[in-house]
C-alpha cells in the first residue's frame, strides 16, 4: 500500500464504518482492515492518520486500531511468516515515541501501551535507545511529555512484578536500573519541590500529583524483584518523602465526588503498595522507617470516611497493616491487649460494614459485586482486606482476637432479633465477620480447608444460617440470603453431609428468586457440592440422592437463564453442566425439551459471543446431552444432528470465529458416535473443511484434525470413492502441519488416520512424496517432538503395509536409507516414545522388521538386527527416556500471541483413546517371541547365534521370559 492520500481516504471511510452499529455495514469493514493488515506500509498509514486527521474521532479510531494490529502482529513466532515487514518496524521504532509524546492524552494511551508491546519483544536488544529516548524527556520540564515518559515506563516495567526470575530478566532490570533510577529519583524530588512552589495553584498540582503516583508504580516495579542497590543507597530520600507524602493534606486536591477516588488517595494508597512490599520483602533494610509508617497508616486509617472513593486507600493500608502484623520481628507492635481491641473496634470493624454503596453494587450492578465477593478480582474491597487482617493477627493472637470478636458477633446478631426489617446489616457483618475469624486457609475447589477451632461453625449453621435459607419468602432480605448460600459454599469442606443434603432443595429453591446475586450464589453453591469428592472417589452427593429434585433443579436452572440480568449467567451454565455430569441417565428423558432450550440459547449468543464462559459451558453442556443420551441409545445421534445444524451451519457461515473451534469438537463427537457409513450432510461439508483459511487460525487445527479423523474413521472409503479428487487436499494440510514445530504432531495424528482408513489403491501414488517431506523436515528441524511421533508414523505403515514395503519405499528414496533410518534415529531414540498406544505401535513395528523383512537378515542390514532386538527389548523393560536436549524448546500453542481464540478443549467431548493395532495383539511381548519363533523355524540356526554373539545378558533374560511365557522355543 502506497503512502498516498487517497489510501488514507479508503483507510478512514472504512474506519468510519467500523464504528457502525449495524453489523451488516460494520462486518464487512472489519474484514476489509483484516485483509489489507499484511501489506506493507499499513501500520505507517495508521500512525499518519492518528498523527494528521482532522477528525479526532477517526484518530482515536486509528490509534486503538494500530494498538490492536501491534498486539497480533508484532511478536516473530517460529515456522510463521513475519507479518509485519522490516522497514514497516524500523519506521514505527523511530517515530513512535516522539508521536506518543506530541499526542493528546487518549492517543497517547494507546501508544503507549503499543510502545509496551513492542519493548516486551524487542527491548533491550532489538531497541536498544528506547530508555535513553525516554529518559532524555525528563529534561523537557513539560509534564505534559514526562507524565507519557513515566506512563509508558510503567507499563513496560510492570511485568516485572510477576515475571519469573531469569538471568535474561536480571540482565535487562540492571540496564534499566543504570539508566533510569538515578533519573527517576532527580525527577521525583523535583517534583515535589514543585508541588512545594505550586501548592495554592489546583492546575499544575494536578500534573504534578499524577506524576508522583506513576513514579510511585515505577518505585513498586523496580523493587519488586530483588531491593537494587540504588535504592538502598537512596532509601532515605525515596522513604522520607514518602512518609511525608502518607500525612500530607492539601485541601485543593480533596474532591467533592465521593464515588471517585481522586490524586491524593491515589498517591497515598500507591505508597501503602510500596511500604507493604518492603515490610514484606525487605524487611531488615526497612526496620528504621517501619515504626513511623506503621503510625502515620494508622492515622490514616482511623481518620478517613467511610465514602467510596477511599476504598483503595484503605484496602491498601489495611493490607499493609496485614502484612507488617504476620511477621515474627513486628509481633510487639501488636501484643498490647488495647491495641488488639483498638484495631478491631476501629479498623476491622468498620470496614466489615455493608454500606449504602454496597448496597446500590449488590442490586444495581451485581455482576460487578459477584467478581468481587466470589472471585476476590484485583479490586480490592475494604472487607476483603479487613478480612486479611483477622487472618494476619490470628497466626500469633488467635485466642485474644476470637474473644474480642465474639463479644461483637453476639451483640450484632443481639441487634438483629430485636428487629430484623431495620437491623439486617447487623448479621450480615456478623455473617462475615465468623468468616473471616474461621477461615484460615481457603482453595477455590475444596472452599475453606483449615478452620479455626474456636469457632463452632456446625452451630453457627444451625442456629444461623439455617433459618435464612428456609424462609418461604426467597426474595426477603436478598442480602443475608446470599450471605447464608456463601456461608454453606465456603464452608462445604466443614459441614457435615447430612447439613449439605438438607441445604440442597433450599438452594434449589433460591435458583427462583429475583436478586441475580441470589440466585447466582445458589447455582455456584450447588455446582461446588456436586464436585465434592465422597469416599471411594465418588461424588459426595449421589444421584440418588438427588432424585427427589431433579426435576425442580433443571427446570429452576433453566427459568434463571430467564430472569432479568441472568440470560448469559456464567454460573447458572456452569451448574447446569455439572448438573448434567452429576445425573447422568437421570436426565435422558428431560433431554428433548432441554436441547431445544440450549440450542435457541446458542444461536442467541452466536449473534455477538461476549461471555467466553458462559459459551463454554453451555457448549460443554451440549456435549453432555449428546454423550449420556446415545450411551443409552446410540440411534438418538440423528435427533441431535437436527437440532444442532441450522445453528452450526450459521456460525459456520457467518463465521463466528469464537464458536467455529467448538463446533468442530461437537461435530467430532457426533460423527464418532455413528456406528455404520458417513452421513451425506457430513460428506457435503468435507471439502470446506479443507480449504487453507480455516487452517491459518491456531485455535481451529486441533478440532479440526480430530473432525478429520472422525471422516476418515467413519468414511475412508467413501472420501475414495466420491471425494478422490479431495485427497491431495488433505495431503496439502498434512504438509503444512508437518512445517510447523507447533503442529508437527498433529499432521502426524491425521496422516496417521490416513494410513489407517484409507484404502491402500487411493494413497499409493503419494506415499513417496509423503516421505520426502517427512525427511526434507528432518533435515531442516528436528526436534524430539517430531521423531516420537515420526517413529510411531513409519512403524504403523511397517504394520498396515508390511516390513518389506517400508523398507522398499525407503531405498526407493535413496540407497541404503533404510539402515540409516534404523541406525540412526530408531535404534537410539525409540527409547522416548511415550504413551501405552504409541509404544505398542512402535513395539509390532518393530517386531515385523526383526522376523518379516529378509534384507534384515541376508543383507549389509544384518548387523542392525540385534541392536534393533535389543531397543525393543529396552522399550519394554527400560524407564522411558523423556530428556530433551537443552537448545529445544517447543512452542505451546497458548503463547501464540494476538486475538485470535485460542483452542479451548471441550472436556466432555473427550476423544476415547483409540489403538489402531487392537486386532494384531493385545500383548507385543508375547507377539515377539511368537514372531521369532517362526523365523528361526524358516531359518533353524540363525536366530540363535545372532542373539548369542551380541546381544547383552540381561536382555537376554527378559527374551527368555516372553518366549516362556508365549511357550515357544527358538531353534
Amino acid at each position: 500500500m502506497e503512502l498516498n492520500d487517497g489510501n488514507l481516504q479508503t483507510l478512514t471511510e472504512f474506519m468510519r464504518k467500523t464504528l457502525d452499529p449495524d453489523p451488516s455495514v460494520r462486518r464487512p469493514a472489519e474484514k476489509f482492515l483484516e485483509s489489507v493488515e499484511g501489506n506493507q506500509n499499513y501500520p505507517i498509514l495508521l500512525l499518519t492518520l492518528l498523527e494528521k486527521s482532522q477528525d479526532n474521532v477517526i484518530r482515536v479510531c486509528a490509534a486503538v486500531t494500530f494498538k490492536n494490529y501491534i498486539k497480533r502482529n508484532w511478536r516473530i513466532i517460529e515456522d510463521e511468516p513475519n507479518k509485519i515487514s522490516d522497514p514497516d518496524r524500523t519506521t514505527i521504532k523511530a517515530n513512535i515515541v516522539n508521536l506518543m509524546l506530541s499526542s493528546p492524552e487518549q492517543i497517547q494511551k494507546q501508544l503507549s501501551d503499543a510502545i509496551s508491546i513492542i519493548g516486551r519483544e524487542d527491548f533491550p536488544l532489538k531497541w536498544p535507545d528506547l530508555l535513553t529516548e525516554m529518559v532524555t524527556r525528563f529534561q523537557s520540564g513539560d509534564f505534559h511529555i514526562i507524565n507519557g515518559v513515566l506512563r509508558t515506563a510503567h507499563s513496560l516495567f510492570k511485568r516485572y512484578r510477576h515475571e519469573f526470575k531469569s538471568n535474561e530478566l536480571w540482565l535487562e532490570i540492571k540496564l534499566v536500573l543504570d539508566t533510569f533510577a538515578n533519573p527517576l529519583t532527580e525527577l521525583f524530588k523535583a517534583t515535589i519541590e514543585l508541588c512545594q512552589t505550586h501548592a495554592t495553584d489546583i492546575n499544575a498540582l494536578k500534573i504534578l500529583f499524577s506524576s508522583l503516583t506513576l513514579i510511585s508504580k515505577l518505585f513498586y516495579s523496580l523493587n519488586f524483584q530483588d531491593l537494587p542497590e540504588f535504592f538502598e543507597d537512596n532509601m532515605e530520600t525515596w522513604m522520607s518523602n514518602f512518609h511525608n507524602l502518607l500525612t500530607l493534606d492539601n485541601k485543593l486536591l480533596q474532591t467533592d465526588d465521593e464515588e471517585e477516588a481522586g490524586l491524593l488517595e491515589l498517591l497515598k494508597s500507591q505508597i501503602c503498595d510500596n511500604a507493604a512490599l518492603y515490610a514484606q520483602k525487605y524487611d531488615e533494610e526497612f526496620q528504621p522507617y517501619l515504626p513511623r509508617f506503621v503510625t502515620a497508616i494508622w492515622n490514616l486509617l482511623v481518620s478517613t470516611g467511610q465514602e467510596v472513593k477511599y476504598d483503595l486507600l484503605v484496602s491498601n493500608a489495611i493490607q499493609f497493616l496485614a502484612s507488617v502484623c504476620e511477621r515474627p520481628h513486628y509481633k510487639h507492635l501488636f501484643e498490647d491487649q488495647n491495641t488488639l481491641t483498638s484495631i478491631c473496634e476501629k479498623v476491622i470493624v468498620p470496614n466489615m460494614e455493608f454500606r449504602s454503596a454496597d448496597e446500590e453494587a449488590f442490586e444495581d450492578n451485581s455482576e460487578e459485586y459477584i467478581r468481587r465477593d466470589l472471585e476476590g478480582s484485583d479490586i480490592d474491597t475494604r472487607r476483603r482486606a479487613a478480612c486479611d487482617l483477622v487472618r494476619g493477627l490470628c497466626k500469633f493472637f488467635e485466642g485474644p482476637v476470637t474473644a474480642i470478636f465474639s463479644g461483637y458477633v453476639n451483640s450484632m446478631l443481639g441487634e438483629y432479633a430485636k428487629n430484623p426489617g431495620v437491623n439486617w446489616k447487623h448479621k450480615d457483618a456478623a455473617i462475615y465477620l465468623v468468616t473471616s475469624l474461621a477461615s484460615k486457609a481457603q482453595t477455590a475447589k475444596h472452599g475453606i480447608t483449615q478452620a479455626n477451632e474456636l469457632v463452632n461453625l456446625t452451630e453457627f449453621f444451625v442456629n444461623h444460617i439455617l433459618t435464612d435459607l428456609k424462609s418461604q419468602n426467597v426474595n426477603e432480605f436478598p442480602v443475608l440470603k446470599a450471605d447464608a448460600i456463601k456461608y454453606v459454599m465456603i464452608f462445604r469442606s466443614q459441614l457435615p453431609k447430612e447439613q449439605l443434603l438438607q441445604a440442597v432443595p433450599l438452594l434449589v429453591a433460591h435458583l427462583q428468586a429475583e436478586s441475580t446475586v441470589e440466585h447466582t450464589y445458589a447455582a455456584h453453591a450447588l455446582e461446588r457440592l456436586f464436585t465434592m469428592r465422597g469416599p471411594n472417589n465418588s461424588t459426595l452427593i449421589t444421584p440418588a440422592e438427588m432424585a427427589p429434585f431433579t426435576e425442580q433443579l433443571l427446570n429452576n436452572l433453566f427459568k434463571a437463564l430467564a430472569l432479568p440480568g441472568s440470560s448469559e449467567n456464567e454460573y447458572i451454565m456452569k451448574a447446569i453442566m455439572r448438573s448434567f455430569s452429576l445425573l447422568q441417565e437421570a436426565i435422558v428423558s428431560y433431554i428433548p425439551t432441554l436441547i431445544g432450550q440450549l440450542t435457541h440459547k446458542l444461536l442467541l449468543v452466536s449473534k455477538n459471543p461476549s461471555k467466553p464462559h458462559f459459551n463454554h459451558y453451555l457448549f460443554e453442556s451440549l456435549c453432555l446431552s449428546i454423550r449420556i443420551t446415545c450411551k443409552a441409545n446410540t440411534t438418538t445421534v440423528g435427533s441431535f444432528e437436527e437440532a444442532l445444524f441450522p445453528v452450526f451451519t450459521e456460525i459456520l457461515q457467518n463465521d463466528v470465529q469464537e464458536f467455529v473451534p467448538y463446533v468442530f469438537q461437537v461435530m467430532s463427537l457426533l460423527l464418532e458416535i455413528h456406528t455404520s457409513s458417513i452421513p451425506n450432510s457430513y460428506m457435503a461439508l468435507f471439502p470446506h473443511l479443507l480449504q487453507p483459511v480455516l487452517w491459518e487460525r491456531t485455535g481451529n487445527i486441533p478440532p479440526l484434525v480430530r473432525l478429520l479423523q472422525a471422516y476418515l474413521e467413519k468414511g475412508g472409503a467413501t472420501i475414495a470413492s466420491s471425494a478422490a479428487d479431495k485427497i491431495p487436499g488433505l495431503l496439502g494440510v498434512f504438509q503444512k502441519l508437518i512445517a510447523s514445530k507447533a503442529n508437527d504432531h498433529q499432521g502426524f495424528y491425521l496422516m496417521n488416520s490416513i494410513i489407517e482408513h484409507m484404502p491402500t489403491e487411493s494413497i499409493v501414488q503419494y506415499r513417496k512424496q509423503i516421505f520426502i517431506l517427512l525427511f526434507q523436515r528432518l533435515q531442516s528441524s528436528k526436534t524430539t517432538k517430531f521423531i516420537k511421533s515420526f517413529m510411531v508414523f513409519i512403524n504403523l505403515y511397517g504394520v498396515k503395509y508390511g516390513a518389506i514395503a517400508l523398507q522398499e519405499i525407503f531405498d526407493s528414496i535413496q540407497p541404503k536409507m533404510f539402515g540409516m533410518v534404523l541406525e540412526k534415529i530408531v535404534i537410539p531414540e525409540v527409547q522416548k516414545v511415550s504413551g501405552p498406544v504409541e509404544k505398542k505401535i512402535c513395539a509390532v513395528g518393530i517386531t515385523k522388521i526383526l522376523t518379516e523383512c529378509p534384507a534384515m537378515i541376508d543383507t549389509e542390514y544384518t548387523k542392525l538386527w540385534t541392536p534393533l532386538l535389543q531397543a525393543l527389548i529396552g522399550l519394554f523393560e527400560l524407564p522411558e527416556d523423556d530428556s530433551i536436549p537443552d537448545d529445544e524448546h517447543f512452542i505451546d500453542i497458548e503463547d501464540t500471541p494476538g486475538y485470535q481464540t485460542a483452542f479451548s478443549q471441550l472436556a466432555f467431548a473427550g476423544k476415547n483413546e483409540h489403538d489402531p493395532i487392537r486386532e494384531v495383539t493385545s500383548n507385543p511381548k508375547i507377539l515377539l517371541a511368537q514372531s521369532l519363533h517362526k523365523l528361526s523355524t524358516a531359518c533353524p540356526g540363525r536366530v540363535p547365534s545372532m542373539l548369542s554373539t551380541s546381544l547383552n545378558a540381561e536382555a537376554l533374560q527378559y527374551l527368555q521370559g516372553y518366549l516362556q511365557a508365549a511357550s515357544v522355543q527358538l531353534v
